[in-house]
Protein backbone atom coordinates (compact mmCIF):
# COMPACT_ATOMS: atom_id res chain seq x y z
CA UNK A 1 0.00 0.00 0.00
CA UNK A 2 1.42 3.36 -1.04
CA UNK A 3 1.78 6.33 1.31
CA UNK A 4 -1.09 8.08 -0.49
CA UNK A 5 -3.39 5.09 -0.04
CA UNK A 6 -2.46 4.83 3.63
CA UNK A 7 -3.23 8.51 4.07
CA UNK A 8 -6.63 8.03 2.43
CA UNK A 9 -7.39 5.11 4.76
CA UNK A 10 -6.48 7.21 7.79
CA UNK A 11 -8.72 10.06 6.64
CA UNK A 12 -11.56 7.60 6.09
CA UNK A 13 -11.15 6.22 9.60
CA UNK A 14 -11.07 9.72 11.06
CA UNK A 15 -14.31 10.58 9.26
CA UNK A 16 -16.01 7.43 10.58
CA UNK A 17 -14.77 8.22 14.09
CA UNK A 18 -16.07 11.78 13.89
CA UNK A 19 -19.45 10.57 12.68
CA UNK A 20 -19.68 8.08 15.54
CA UNK A 21 -18.68 10.75 18.04
CA UNK A 22 -21.34 13.05 16.60
CA UNK A 23 -24.11 10.48 16.99
CA UNK A 24 -23.03 9.56 20.52
CA UNK A 25 -22.73 13.19 21.62
CA UNK A 26 -26.11 13.99 20.15
CA UNK A 27 -27.72 11.04 21.92
CA UNK A 28 -26.32 12.32 25.19
CA UNK A 29 -27.65 15.81 24.59
CA UNK A 30 -31.08 14.59 23.55
CA UNK A 31 -31.70 12.52 26.66
CA UNK A 32 -32.70 15.64 28.53
CA UNK A 33 -36.21 15.29 27.13
CA UNK A 34 -36.90 12.13 29.09
CA UNK A 35 -35.96 13.87 32.30
CA UNK A 36 -37.79 17.00 31.19
CA UNK A 37 -41.14 15.29 30.69
CA UNK A 38 -40.72 13.15 33.79
CA UNK A 39 -39.67 16.09 35.93
CA UNK A 40 -42.13 18.68 34.65
CA UNK A 41 -44.59 19.56 37.36
CA UNK A 42 -48.23 19.63 36.42
CA UNK A 43 -49.98 22.78 37.63
CA UNK A 44 -53.10 20.71 38.22
CA UNK A 45 -51.49 19.45 41.41
CA UNK A 46 -51.24 22.97 42.84
CA UNK A 47 -54.06 25.11 44.13
CA UNK A 48 -54.58 28.16 41.89
CA UNK A 49 -55.42 30.31 44.90
CA UNK A 50 -52.66 29.03 47.17
CA UNK A 51 -51.04 31.76 49.33
CA UNK A 52 -48.13 33.53 47.67
CA UNK A 53 -44.87 33.05 49.52
CA UNK A 54 -43.39 36.11 51.19
CA UNK A 55 -41.18 38.00 48.76
CA UNK A 56 -43.19 36.94 45.72
CA UNK A 57 -43.98 33.73 43.87
CA UNK A 58 -40.77 32.70 42.16
CA UNK A 59 -42.64 30.14 40.05
CA UNK A 60 -45.07 32.69 38.63
CA UNK A 61 -44.95 33.14 34.86
CA UNK A 62 -43.69 36.70 34.68
CA UNK A 63 -41.04 38.55 32.71
CA UNK A 64 -39.24 39.29 35.97
CA UNK A 65 -38.94 35.58 36.81
CA UNK A 66 -37.95 34.49 33.30
CA UNK A 67 -34.15 34.89 33.67
CA UNK A 68 -34.16 32.61 36.73
CA UNK A 69 -36.43 30.15 34.94
CA UNK A 70 -34.03 30.04 31.96
CA UNK A 71 -31.14 29.19 34.29
CA UNK A 72 -33.22 26.42 35.85
CA UNK A 73 -34.11 25.11 32.38
CA UNK A 74 -30.48 25.03 31.33
CA UNK A 75 -29.49 23.11 34.45
CA UNK A 76 -32.20 20.54 33.73
CA UNK A 77 -31.24 20.26 30.06
CA UNK A 78 -27.50 19.81 30.46
CA UNK A 79 -27.66 17.46 33.48
CA UNK A 80 -30.45 15.27 32.14
CA UNK A 81 -28.21 12.43 30.87
CA UNK A 82 -28.11 11.35 34.52
CA UNK A 83 -31.83 10.58 34.26
CA UNK A 84 -31.93 8.26 31.26
CA UNK A 85 -34.88 5.85 31.22
CA UNK A 86 -35.46 2.71 29.21
CA UNK A 87 -38.60 4.24 27.75
CA UNK A 88 -36.48 6.93 26.07
CA UNK A 89 -35.01 4.30 23.74
CA UNK A 90 -38.34 4.11 21.91
CA UNK A 91 -37.66 7.45 20.25
CA UNK A 92 -33.89 7.77 20.78
CA UNK A 93 -32.95 4.74 18.67
CA UNK A 94 -34.95 5.74 15.55
CA UNK A 95 -33.78 9.32 15.84
CA UNK A 96 -30.16 8.23 16.19
CA UNK A 97 -30.58 6.03 13.12
CA UNK A 98 -32.02 8.96 11.20
CA UNK A 99 -29.14 11.20 12.26
CA UNK A 100 -26.58 8.57 11.25
CA UNK A 101 -28.22 8.11 7.86
CA UNK A 102 -28.42 11.86 7.43
CA UNK A 103 -24.74 12.40 8.12
CA UNK A 104 -23.87 9.70 5.59
CA UNK A 105 -25.98 11.32 2.85
CA UNK A 106 -25.68 15.05 3.63
CA UNK A 107 -22.91 15.62 1.10
CA UNK A 108 -24.83 13.91 -1.70
CA UNK A 109 -28.02 15.87 -0.97
CA UNK A 110 -26.36 19.29 -0.92
CA UNK A 111 -23.94 18.67 -3.79
CA UNK A 112 -26.19 16.75 -6.19
CA UNK A 113 -29.86 17.10 -5.30
CA UNK A 114 -30.37 20.67 -4.07
CA UNK A 115 -30.15 23.34 -6.73
CA UNK A 116 -27.09 25.59 -6.79
CA UNK A 117 -28.91 28.35 -8.63
CA UNK A 118 -28.10 31.52 -6.70
CA UNK A 119 -31.51 33.13 -7.25
CA UNK A 120 -33.27 29.96 -6.07
CA UNK A 121 -31.06 29.70 -2.99
CA UNK A 122 -31.51 33.37 -2.08
CA UNK A 123 -35.28 33.13 -2.47
CA UNK A 124 -35.35 30.26 0.00
CA UNK A 125 -33.08 32.10 2.43
CA UNK A 126 -35.39 35.13 2.29
CA UNK A 127 -38.40 32.89 2.87
CA UNK A 128 -36.82 31.21 5.89
CA UNK A 129 -35.93 34.59 7.38
CA UNK A 130 -39.46 35.89 6.89
CA UNK A 131 -41.03 32.82 8.51
CA UNK A 132 -38.68 32.79 11.50
CA UNK A 133 -39.30 36.51 12.01
CA UNK A 134 -43.02 35.78 12.21
CA UNK A 135 -42.55 33.00 14.75
CA UNK A 136 -40.29 35.19 16.89
CA UNK A 137 -42.69 38.15 16.69
CA UNK A 138 -45.72 36.04 17.61
CA UNK A 139 -44.95 35.73 21.35
CA UNK A 140 -44.32 39.49 21.55
CA UNK A 141 -47.73 40.14 20.02
CA UNK A 142 -49.40 37.58 22.28
CA UNK A 143 -47.86 39.12 25.39
CA UNK A 144 -48.90 42.62 24.29
CA UNK A 145 -52.48 41.52 23.60
CA UNK A 146 -52.65 39.63 26.87
CA UNK A 147 -51.28 42.55 28.86
CA UNK A 148 -53.53 45.18 27.28
CA UNK A 149 -56.72 43.12 27.28
CA UNK A 150 -56.21 41.21 30.50
CA UNK A 151 -56.02 37.92 28.64
CA UNK A 152 -53.96 35.71 30.97
CA UNK A 153 -53.71 32.89 28.47
CA UNK A 154 -52.17 35.06 25.75
CA UNK A 155 -49.84 36.73 28.26
CA UNK A 156 -48.61 33.38 29.57
CA UNK A 157 -48.13 32.01 26.07
CA UNK A 158 -46.06 35.03 25.08
CA UNK A 159 -43.75 34.72 28.08
CA UNK A 160 -43.30 30.95 27.89
CA UNK A 161 -42.65 31.03 24.15
CA UNK A 162 -40.03 33.71 24.76
CA UNK A 163 -38.47 31.53 27.45
CA UNK A 164 -38.36 28.58 25.04
CA UNK A 165 -36.68 30.74 22.41
CA UNK A 166 -33.97 31.87 24.84
CA UNK A 167 -33.42 28.28 25.99
CA UNK A 168 -33.07 27.16 22.38
CA UNK A 169 -30.62 29.92 21.57
CA UNK A 170 -28.37 28.95 24.50
CA UNK A 171 -28.50 25.23 23.68
CA UNK A 172 -27.93 25.85 19.98
CA UNK A 173 -24.87 28.00 20.62
CA UNK A 174 -23.50 25.42 23.04
CA UNK A 175 -23.91 22.63 20.49
CA UNK A 176 -22.27 24.67 17.74
CA UNK A 177 -19.22 25.14 19.96
CA UNK A 178 -19.10 21.37 20.56
CA UNK A 179 -19.50 20.12 16.99
CA UNK A 180 -17.85 22.84 14.85
CA UNK A 181 -19.36 21.59 11.59
CA UNK A 182 -18.46 23.23 8.29
CA UNK A 183 -21.21 24.93 6.32
CA UNK A 184 -22.38 23.46 2.98
CA UNK A 185 -20.59 26.28 1.16
CA UNK A 186 -17.23 25.08 2.54
CA UNK A 187 -15.06 22.27 1.10
CA UNK A 188 -17.56 21.18 -1.56
CA UNK A 189 -20.27 20.50 1.05
CA UNK A 190 -18.47 17.67 2.83
CA UNK A 191 -19.79 18.94 6.17
CA UNK A 192 -16.87 17.87 8.30
CA UNK A 193 -17.25 18.02 12.08
CA UNK A 194 -14.82 19.32 14.72
CA UNK A 195 -13.21 21.87 12.42
CA UNK A 196 -12.02 24.94 14.30
CA UNK A 197 -12.17 26.92 11.07
CA UNK A 198 -15.97 26.55 11.09
CA UNK A 199 -16.13 29.23 13.77
CA UNK A 200 -18.93 29.91 16.28
CA UNK A 201 -21.50 30.20 13.47
CA UNK A 202 -20.99 26.61 12.38
CA UNK A 203 -23.60 24.52 10.62
CA UNK A 204 -24.73 21.99 13.26
CA UNK A 205 -27.44 22.40 14.41
CA UNK A 206 -29.60 24.84 12.45
CA UNK A 207 -30.39 27.88 14.58
CA UNK A 208 -33.39 28.84 12.44
CA UNK A 209 -34.88 25.36 12.77
CA UNK A 210 -34.35 25.13 16.52
CA UNK A 211 -35.87 28.55 17.19
CA UNK A 212 -38.78 27.90 14.82
CA UNK A 213 -39.70 24.55 16.34
CA UNK A 214 -39.30 25.70 19.95
CA UNK A 215 -41.65 28.64 19.33
CA UNK A 216 -44.12 26.52 17.38
CA UNK A 217 -44.13 23.76 19.99
CA UNK A 218 -44.66 26.17 22.89
CA UNK A 219 -47.56 27.95 21.21
CA UNK A 220 -49.08 24.71 19.94
CA UNK A 221 -48.93 23.29 23.47
CA UNK A 222 -50.85 26.31 24.78
CA UNK A 223 -53.29 26.58 21.85
CA UNK A 224 -54.41 23.06 21.04
CA UNK A 225 -56.77 23.87 18.21
CA UNK A 226 -55.95 21.61 15.23
CA UNK A 227 -55.94 24.66 12.97
CA UNK A 228 -53.53 26.57 15.19
CA UNK A 229 -51.22 23.59 15.49
CA UNK A 230 -51.31 22.90 11.75
CA UNK A 231 -50.42 26.51 10.99
CA UNK A 232 -47.61 26.70 13.53
CA UNK A 233 -45.99 23.42 12.55
CA UNK A 234 -46.34 24.23 8.84
CA UNK A 235 -44.39 27.43 9.42
CA UNK A 236 -41.72 25.58 11.39
CA UNK A 237 -41.46 22.92 8.67
CA UNK A 238 -41.14 25.65 6.06
CA UNK A 239 -38.25 27.23 7.96
CA UNK A 240 -36.39 23.92 8.15
CA UNK A 241 -36.98 23.01 4.50
CA UNK A 242 -35.91 26.38 3.13
CA UNK A 243 -32.66 26.31 5.13
CA UNK A 244 -31.66 23.22 3.12
CA UNK A 245 -32.96 24.54 -0.21
CA UNK A 246 -31.05 27.74 0.42
CA UNK A 247 -27.79 25.78 0.78
CA UNK A 248 -27.44 27.15 4.32
CA UNK A 249 -27.65 23.83 6.19
CA UNK A 250 -27.43 20.09 5.72
CA UNK A 251 -30.57 17.96 6.28
CA UNK A 252 -29.06 16.59 9.50
CA UNK A 253 -28.58 20.13 10.82
CA UNK A 254 -32.26 20.91 10.47
CA UNK A 255 -33.35 17.48 11.74
CA UNK A 256 -31.41 17.90 14.97
CA UNK A 257 -32.37 21.55 15.30
CA UNK A 258 -36.06 20.80 14.76
CA UNK A 259 -36.15 17.87 17.18
CA UNK A 260 -34.31 19.78 19.90
CA UNK A 261 -36.47 22.88 19.47
CA UNK A 262 -39.67 20.83 19.64
CA UNK A 263 -38.52 19.14 22.85
CA UNK A 264 -37.54 22.44 24.47
CA UNK A 265 -40.82 24.14 23.56
CA UNK A 266 -42.88 21.33 25.06
CA UNK A 267 -40.68 21.12 28.12
CA UNK A 268 -41.00 24.81 28.98
CA UNK A 269 -44.80 24.87 28.75
CA UNK A 270 -45.31 21.60 30.60
CA UNK A 271 -43.03 22.74 33.40
CA UNK A 272 -44.16 26.36 33.71
CA UNK A 273 -47.82 26.77 32.75
CA UNK A 274 -49.94 27.50 35.80
CA UNK A 275 -53.54 26.60 35.03
CA UNK A 276 -54.86 23.88 32.77
CA UNK A 277 -57.98 25.97 32.26
CA UNK A 278 -55.87 28.46 30.28
CA UNK A 279 -55.00 25.92 27.60
CA UNK A 280 -57.55 25.35 24.85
Amino acid sequence: MTATEMSDVRRSRVRRTMRLRTVLCWLTLLTFSGASFAGAQSPATALPDAPVAQGGDRDAVTIRNTPVHVLQDQLAIWTSPAHIRKGDLIWMVPLAAGIGAGIATDHHVLSSLVSHDEDFNNANIDASNAMIDGLIAAPVVLYGVGHLRGNEHARETGILTGEALVDSLVVEQGMKLVFWRERPTTDDAHGRFFQGSAGPDSSFPSSHSMLAWSAAAAMAEEYRSPWAQAGLYSLATGVSLTRVLGQEHFPTDVLVGSATGWLIGHYVVRRRHRHDALRH
